[in-house]
């Protein structure tokens, strides 16, 4: 059965551009669509939705305060943001409300079916460069706090994962799509697909940004920090 989607966006040629992604994939089905996060309630209300896609920012009630009252509502609703912002504020308060999955408006198709299907299943998503971001921003906390910027012997977790889910460990802390990884490797999407699913299962984490922040903290990848 499709999953039902509520899609809340006041940008009407964004929502039509999402909705017709969607329409292609027969596991997914736009049930509803509003413009502002005052309309979400009466929408889940009237077409109980699997999932619910809304912008963060819109007129009236924004997607952060829509969400927590949706959440405190519905316990068991699925929501993702839509942002066009990646700064790690925007993604906490977003989290701290009850969203599941944080998109940028930059994504791709495929990251949008990806996040959907993952978030419907009752995992969480965050865009790969979102990811990035809340990696860099726990390491800057992490030297501030220590007064020095600690330095961590980085190594490859090989008694835990093969060489190829190393590499594949890296290219997400890197901010890599399923896409990305696999450009980057020359191997298909699926195979990227079962590499990360073997990865999130032998670390004993839940979904690809817990995996990330578990790499950091054991110096499992390397993180580059560009500077301006």
């Amino acid at each position: 059965m499709a999953k039902k989607i509520v899609l809340i966006d006041d940008h009407i040629l964004f929502r039509e551009g999402v909705r017709r992604i969607l329409e292609f994939e027969d596991d997914f089905q736009v049930v509803a669509e509003g413009n502002d996060g005052d309309e979400v309630i009466s929408l889940v209300e009237a077409y109980n939705p699997d999932v619910v896609l809304m912008d963060i920012n819109m007129p009236h009630i924004n997607g952060v305060e829509a969400t927590k009252g949706l959440i405190d509502k519905y316990p068991e609703l699925k929501v993702i943001i839509l942002s066009i912002h990646d700064d790690e504020n925007y993604v906490t308060h977003a989290l701290k409300s009850g969203a599941q999955g944080y998109l940028l408006k930059e994504m791709d198709s495929d990251t949008l079916i990806e996040a959907i299907k993952i978030v419907s299943e009752g995992g969480s998503y965050l865009h790969p460069k979102v990811t990035h971001n809340l990696v860099k921003e726990f390491r800057r906390l992490s030297d501030s706090q220590s007064g020095k910027i600690e330095q961590i012997e980085y190594r490859k977790p090989l008694h835990l994962l093969t060489r190829r889910e190393c590499e594949v460990l890296q290219l997400l802390a890197d901010g890599k799509s399923n896409r990305g990884v696999s450009e980057a490797l020359f191997i298909s999407e699926k195979t990227v697909k079962n590499h990360v699913s073997n990865i999130l299962q032998k670390m004993n984490v839940n979904d690809r940004t817990q995996a990330v922040v578990t790499a950091i903290r054991n110096g499992w990848v390397e993180v580059v920090f560009k500077t301006n």
